[in-house]
This record gives structure tokens, C-alpha cells and sequence, in this order.
């Protein structure tokens, strides 16, 4: 379980949430509304002022920075390459070859230079990049934002998949199809406060 209480980050509240395992909440808002600064608190990206965050009972604070974003994971809707082959940035390549052919995708993409990578390319292999690191949270900020329909489709997949497998989805999107889709709950941000 996933648990938020009185969070106070740069512009962001939340007052009180919890996700169980398989739970996916879609969060709605204008650009600029703080869904983005949300999922990024929530990471321990951005610095939280006050507030709880636990995972299965276990505090935010009680770990450090990089164990805490194994388990939480953000993935923002652009994604840093900072290796020249996209293979060098997999802890596990040969353990990705399933979410990269569902990603559409051949296991060569590994060895393809970052250069060549379109930014929905870049947008599908950074959710892939995700799942090499096996976390408990998906924290997903415009996860289609640069993706046609068919590679939309073929992402939601691999998060339901996610889902059905007991991981918890935090989905900002402006999409309301797609937060019908993948929701289970749809919450609304509005000057940086979350609300149902």
C-alpha cells in the first residue's frame, strides 16, 4: 500500500491517499496545475516541506533518495540519456526483451544509438527502462504524450499488465479516454491541490 498524509511540496498538497496493490489513480488538470510537481515529490525528486509518504508501512524517510525511487518510480514525458547505446542504460538487458517486444520493439533496440531514437521512441523505451529496475509504484507524467495511437495502446498494456500483477499507477494525463481506461479513480489537480 502506497500512502500520502498532508503532503506540502513546492506549490503541491495533498491531504490524504491511499493505493493498494493493483490500484491505478488518474490525476487531471490544466498545464501548470501540479500534477507534475506532485509525481515528483512523491519520487523524492523535488523536496517535500511536511507530510508522510510510507509504502507498505515503510517510512520515505526511513531510506535513502535512490532506494526510494527503485520502488517509486517517476518517468517523465522526457526522459535523460545520458549513454551513447541504449542497452547501456539497462541494469538487466536480457530481462527487458519481453517489455520491449510488447513496447513493439526487437530485442536489437538495445544496440541502437540514443541519436537515432524518435522522441516517442525515447518516451516507450524510457517506460521500459522503468520496469528493468522492478518498482512497486509507477509514477507516469504524460506517458503518451508523443505517441501515436497504436503505441498507445501498446503502452497501456504493459501498465495494466503492471496493474493486474499488483503494482500501483499514479497516471497524470490529459487524456480522458485513457484515464477511463487505465483508472480506477479519477482525481482532479487544480492549483496544486489534489482532490477527487
Amino acid at each position: 500500500m502506497l500512502s500520502i498524509r498532508n503532503l506540502r511540496a513546492r506549490l503541491v498538497q495533498v491531504d490524504d491517499l491511499d493505493l493498494e496493490a493493483g490500484d491505478c489513480i488518474a490525476v487531471m488538470g490544466a498545464s501548470g496545475s501540479g500534477k507534475s510537481l506532485m509525481l515528483r515529490a512523491l519520487a523524492d525528486l523535488d523536496p517535500a516541506e511536511e507530510g508522510e509518504i510510507t509504502l507498505d508501512g515503510h517510512e520515505r524517510m526511513s531510506m535513502t533518495g535512490p532506494q526510494w525511487r527503485r520502488q517509486v518510480m517517476y518517468v517523465g514525458p522526457e526522459s535523460g540519456w545520458w549513454e551513447d547505446r541504449v542497452g547501456d542504460h539497462f541494469e538487466d538487458p536480457e530481462a527487458v526483451t519481453g517489455v520491449l517486444r510488447r513496447l513493439g520493439f526487437k530485442a536489437d533496440a538495445l544496440t541502437w544509438p540514443v541519436s537515432r531514437l524518435s522522441t516517442g521512441e525515447r518516451q516507450r523505451l524510457a517506460i521500459a527502462r522503468a520496469f528493468d529496475r522492478g518498482p512497486r509504484v509507477l509514477l507516469l507524467d504524460e506517458p503518451t504524450g508523443a505517441l501515436d495511437q497504436a503505441a498507445t495502446a501498446l503502452v497501456e498494456g504493459v501498465v495494466h499488465d503492471f496493474l493486474m500483477d499488483g503494482g500501483i499507477v499514479i497516471l497524470a494525463t490529459h487524456a480522458k479516454d485513457q484515464a477511463a481506461r487505465l483508472g480506477k479513480r479519477l482525481l482532479t489537480m487544480k492549483q496544486g491541490r489534489l482532490s477527487a
